[in-house]
């Protein structure tokens, strides 16, 4: 994917920012169905290359589908994707995740994903990413979709990974962990 000028400059700020003291260890949350659509898994191995190729470290359901495409890319990019699995078993994880953590929970491990993530990409989905959606937006945390995500009121939207990726670049450089303690409710 090439990216604009102005999503490169904020992908190398981040790069910066993650190579130094200050870089963010809370991951971001790739979610989206296991059964994508090609688009929806293209799309998001390229957000998820360029997340951690900037050094960003992702968390994700485990799983096929755009959670596999995640895990994928971060792979190849170098970088970390953590797996919060649903099964009592990391065996049951795709095979790219850089740690596979069975939760036990069944589908109840989408709130751990939720939680897990600083903010949420959302490319495509079902209920299950509704779900994600939902508790992310509960707890105040920026949800970014793309790919007919769900939609409910507080998600940005995008046609345009370029945009998201912007976006999402723009707001983890003006994050700090420090000043993010209201986890609503």
């Amino acid at each position: 994917m090439q990216h604009s000028t102005d999503t490169a400059h904020l992908l190398d700020l981040l790069a910066q920012r993650q190579s130094g003291p200050d870089r963010l260890a809370q991951p971001v949350a790739i979610v989206g169905p296991r059964e994508a659509s090609e688009e929806q898994v293209d799309c998001a191995y390229r957000l998820a290359l360029a997340l951690a190729g900037a050094g960003v470290p992702l968390v994700c359901g485990g799983k096929i589908g755009v959670m596999q495409a995640a895990a994928r890319a971060a792979r190849d990019a170098g970088g970390t994707c953590v797996g919060l699995l649903p099964e009592e078993d990391a065996a049951y994880g795709n095979p790219y995740l850089t740690v596979s953590l069975p939760t036990g929970l069944g589908l109840s491990r989408n709130m751990l994903v939720a939680r897990a993530g600083a903010c949420l990409v959302a490319v495509g989905g079902g209920l299950g990413t509704h779900s994600e959606i939902a508790m992310a937006l509960q707890w105040k945390k920026p949800v970014f979709s793309i790919c007919m995500a769900p939609e409910l009121p507080g998600v940005q939207a995008f046609d345009d990974e370029d945009a998201l990726l912007a976006a999402t670049a723009r707001w983890l450089l003006e994050f700090s962990p420090q000043g993010n303690r209201d986890l609503g409710g």
